[in-house]
């Protein structure tokens, strides 16, 4: 089982992608209610994430700061300070205080970021409040991700099919569903302090009912009472001991790249479209709806492609697409062969963070650990690869400047053996 405490992995405990049979221990219906409440997680997760987003113009409007993009920029750096503050002390947290209290305090502490980040905004108009609830609204949802893809790993394995990808599909329905709301609350006028606190008191209502159908550590055989007596100190040198795992350096080799050329597309898509193939602001705007579009696909379709051909096959393939769809969408000429390299970029960098998740976390000890090292590489690849584009773009031209995408899924592509489950590690 992939649970917070560092315990052997379980004889029936495939890997995804290698189906196991269900625990005996636990009635189909409760597998179900337990998948379905990490679901629920993932969209709630999304939810926060997106409603901010959603609002940022309005918040920059409540704060005065006029068409600067740089004080937005340093607004939106204390949320990423705080996204990584919370990968970074997600593991121990996890492994002290178990899943359920780890979640809740996660999330409601997300929550109260947001709550704290409207009030400062529409009621206050402070700066120095927001930022605030900025750091607190990152660190919360940071630390959640990393518990929510262990409690995912967990649930997928115990079923027995592969289920990741499906659950980052549903980050991305919870995003929609963010930026929907967001959409709406800004065309009604609705100020963003109440519109905010609305969605934070939904977050922990939703969070509250989600975690009742998570299985306690004691319910999955174990030894918290073990892990306990452990030294707070000798847990985290555990928890830091994962880096010198080679095999973890390269899944995150392939979460760099996939992670890489999702976060450069969500911003450069759309300008790349405009600046470098000549078209219309509105023609940006649908081609990058083309690359949501298929990532989301190839998330929601990805579980049953993976159980049938595997993780490594899997990620050599959509990294082979991604390699093709780049170079379409690079090199040009008509519109349709854009929008075609749109397609093949979207689903080629679909399914390896997920997988990776997956692979991290599989049959070993420390997968709360495992789990934040790799999430950590990902969602560095986020944060860095947005302005390193821009940079290069300056410097070379925007379409020139997408080339190092490229060769960072040629590095997953290399990398994928390592995404290989246990169980066939063994056999081969």
């Amino acid at each position: 089982m992939s649970q917070p405490t560092p315990t052997p992995p379980s004889p029936s405990g495939a890997s995804a992608g290698q189906a196991s049979p269900v625990s005996p221990a636990r009635s189909r219906r409760g597998l179900v209610a337990w998948r379905n409440a990490v679901f629920a997680i993932f969209i709630l997760s999304g939810l926060a994430t997106a409603t901010w987003v959603a609002r940022i113009p309005g918040v920059r409007d409540d704060l005065g700061l006029g068409k600067d993009p740089s004080a937005v920029g340093l607004l939106i750096l204390g949320m990423s300070v705080g996204a990584i503050l919370g990968l970074i002390v997600s593991s121990p947290v996890l492994v002290r205080f178990g899943p359920h209290k780890a979640m809740f305090a996660s999330l409601t502490l997300a929550a109260a970021g947001m709550a704290l980040l409207g009030l400062g905004s529409s009621v206050f108009h402070a700066v120095p409040i927001v930022a605030v609830g900025l750091v607190l609204l990152g660190f919360g949802n940071g630390a959640l991700d990393v518990m929510m893809n262990v409690e995912g790993t967990a649930v997928e394995r115990e079923i027995g099919k592969t289920l990741m990808p499906l659950m980052h599909a549903c980050f991305s329905l919870g995003t929609v569903i963010g930026a929907g709301l967001g959409a709406a609350a800004a065309a009604l006028h609705i100020a963003v302090a109440w519109h905010l606190l609305a969605v934070a008191v939904a977050l922990v209502i939703g969070i509250v009912v989600a975690i009742r159908f998570i299985p306690r550590e004691a319910d999955l055989g174990d030894e918290v009472g073990e892990t306990e007596r452990i030294p707070f100190g000798e847990r985290m040198r555990a928890a830091l001991s994962v880096w010198a795992d080679w095999r973890l350096i390269l899944i995150g080799v392939v979460m760099l790249g996939m992670a890489f050329g999702e976060g450069s597309a969500n911003d450069w898509i759309s300008l790349a479209v405009v600046d470098g193939h000549g078209q219309a602001n509105s023609t940006g705007a649908v081609v990058f709806g083309c690359f949501v579009a298929a990532m989301t696909v190839g998330r929601v379709a990805g579980g049953p492609i993976v159980d049938r051909i595997g993780r490594v096959s899997a990620i050599r393939i959509t990294a082979g697409m991604g390699v093709i769809g780049l170079l379409l969408f690079i090199l040009g000429g008509p519109m349709w062969v854009v929008v075609i390299g749109t397609v093949l970029w979207g689903f080629g960098v679909s399914l390896g963070f997920p997988l990776g998740m997956s692979a991290a976390a599989d049959g070993a000890s420390n997968p709360a650990a495992r789990v934040s090292a790799v999430a950590i590489i990902g969602y560095c690849a986020f944060l860095v690869g947005p302005p390193v584009i821009g940079f290069l773009g300056k410097e070379f031209g925007l379409l020139n400047a997408l080339y190092l995408i490229l060769a960072l899924l040629l590095a997953s592509f290399l990398a994928a053996p390592a995404v290989r489950p246990q169980k066939e590690r063994r056999s081969a």
